[in-house]
């Protein structure tokens, strides 16, 4: 298993950072780059416990389809999504929101991966992998900081 933690610093309190980490298409727009798109299993665009979300996207070079499932649902301290249908042998994500004064938290992304494949898994996931999934979620927490410190101008870009 491969450990991949970032911390963001998000001008914003908890729950704000909470409900768009938790946005189907605020994921998607941040990652754009990537061509990604998301269906959710309740139709719903917020996800909730127990909702499905399958994201398609083309990364390093190869197109991917994940299906993750919210497994814990804490608002607005905590979640957690689990693959449970994908590239991985196992993914495990924990979304952590911590109060760090007034108008501020701290985005704490921790996610456990391992690849099929044993030794050689091992390897790729630590020598490839875990830099590309760490860039990611820099990316995706820069969207998410963006958006909560306000509306983002028009023409304006979620991503840098």
């Amino acid at each position: 298993m491969t450990r991949i933690e970032v911390v963001t610093v998000v001008e914003a309190e908890p729950g704000v950072v909470f409900d768009l980490e938790l946005d189907v298409d605020v994921h998607a727009a941040s990652l754009a780059g990537s061509s990604e798109t998301a269906s959710t299993s309740s139709g719903r665009r917020v996800l909730q416990l127990g909702d499905d979300v399958t994201f398609s996207a083309h990364h390093l070079g190869v197109w991917w389809t994940m299906t993750s499932r919210i497994t814990t649902h804490e608002r607005p301290g905590f979640f957690v999504d689990e693959q449970v249908d994908g590239p991985f042998a196992r993914m495990r994500h924990e979304h952590l929101f911590v109060r760090a004064g007034p108008g501020r938290t701290l985005m704490h992304d921790r996610m456990d991966v391992a690849l099929p494949c044993g030794a050689a898994g091992c390897v790729v996931a630590r020598v490839v992998l875990a830099p590309y999934l760490r860039r990611l979620l820099r990316r995706r927490g820069r969207a998410v900081a963006l958006l909560a410190a306000g509306p983002v101008p028009p023409g304006g870009r979620l991503a840098p």
